[in-house]
């Protein structure tokens, strides 16, 4: 089918450059980790307006494909989500609530996950003021020092089981700090800690791993498993063969073509003086599209076949490449991201994670969203 567009982005044409994002893949990916799971549920994790692809087109994809638990980072995202799925589908708030939102919060059927005793008695009051216990998962904290009841705040929790009196315990959950690095010792450690505290707590659904999670073994998947960057293309282990599709290409077009001589400065601050005669592309993208200036003089784009290296500092709203002997002209798309760079090689290139890239991804992209079958043929 012909590809849509998010109505936030720039007319067709006059965008700097195109965010494609292929729905299909996303479905895909889905399914695959369903079956990587082994018999857990999967929930989708779609926080950061789904990694800065937007969930408005996201979440009924995943939902279309069979999920239905959901993971956003604040109650804001929660709200916005919540009329986008239909009733009785999950949605947790991964940050728990602030003072003053537990009505609000409760008011629209989501859940919050309590990361602290003080989250826990909040929720517990308003339930009991209610005269129903509200329903709500109890995070961990298993090692990461982030979120999460510490070992002696469960002990005083079980000490003092009236504070649950008006919260549902749905689910007991902790977050993998390492799980991408499978040989890492934190995993072991963070599984036993996590096995000895949920064994503490209600007998409810248990989860813990993340997309790199799912892939450390049966021991880690427990009840419900959350990933995120896997269903966005990311890899969901460092040092291994992606097994996810990609679902972004990134693109960005050519506005002006020069000629400069051996001698020249280029970009801001001169960081890359010409050695000889070059060819120079200037792209009309920068980081305040989300294409880090961490990246200035290091990877490339390329254009029908033709490497070109990234020279000179990153600006704003542009880039300069070597275009070299490459057939490239003004107007034309270069590849930023897709066949030729992957998500992960663009990351790092730019000395970060592919976390990063998509959800700096900024709002003045063409975006367009389309869908493929497991051939790469649109549908």
């Amino acid at each position: 089918m012909p590809h849509s567009t998010d109505q936030r982005a720039p007319a067709a044409g006059s965008a700097g450059g195109v965010l494609t994002v292929d729905l299909g893949a996303i479905a895909r990916n889905y399914r695959a980790l369903v079956a990587q799971a082994g018999g857990a549920a999967v929930a989708g994790v779609v926080k950061a307006d789904a990694y800065g692809l937007g969930m408005a087109r996201i979440a009924p994809v995943l939902l279309e494909a069979g999920c239905r638990t959901f993971f956003v980072a604040h109650l804001s995202e929660a709200l916005a989500l919540r009329p986008i799925l239909p009733d009785g589908i999950e949605i947790f708030v991964l940050n728990g609530l602030l003072p003053g939102d537990e009505r609000l919060c409760a008011e629209t059927g989501i859940r919050p996950v309590l990361n602290s005793l003080d989250q826990v008695e909040a929720w517990s009051a308003l339930g009991v003021g209610l005269g129903r216990p509200l329903p709500a998962a109890i995070q961990v904290d298993s090692g990461m020092s982030r979120l999460g009841l510490a070992p002696a705040e469960v002990e005083a929790l079980v000490a003092s089981p009236e504070r649950l009196r008006g919260v549902d315990t749905v689910l007991v959950m902790s977050h993998l700090a390492c799980g991408d690095e499978p040989a890492h010792p934190a995993n072991a450690e963070q599984l036993a800690a996590f096995q000895a505290l949920s064994a503490r707590l209600p007998r409810v659904r248990r989860s813990l791993a993340n997309s790199a999670g799912l892939f450390l073994g049966d021991a880690f998947r427990f009840d419900l498993a959350r990933p995120g960057i896997a269903l966005y293309g990311g890899a969901p282990t460092g040092g291994r063969p992606n097994p996810m599709a990609p679902v972004v290409r990134l693109d960005a077009r050519v506005i002006q073509l020069r000629e400069v001589p051996a001698g020249a400065g280029i970009g801001y601050g001169f960081t890359v003086v010409a050695e000889r005669a070059m060819r120079l592309a200037t792209l009309s993208v920068g980081y305040a599209d989300g294409f880090l200036r961490a990246a200035s003089n290091r990877g490339a784009v390329f254009h029908a076949g033709h490497r070109l290296p990234i020279v000179g500092r990153v600006s704003m709203d542009s880039i300069i490449v070597d275009a070299g002997e490459a057939p490239v002209r003004a107007g034309d798309l270069v590849e930023l991201i897709g066949p030729h760079v992957g998500l992960d090689a663009a990351a790092t290139a730019a000395g970060t994670i592919s976390y990063e890239i998509l959800t700096s991804l900024g709002s003045r992209y063409e975006r367009r969203y389309v869908t493929t079958n497991a051939s790469g043929e649109r549908a």
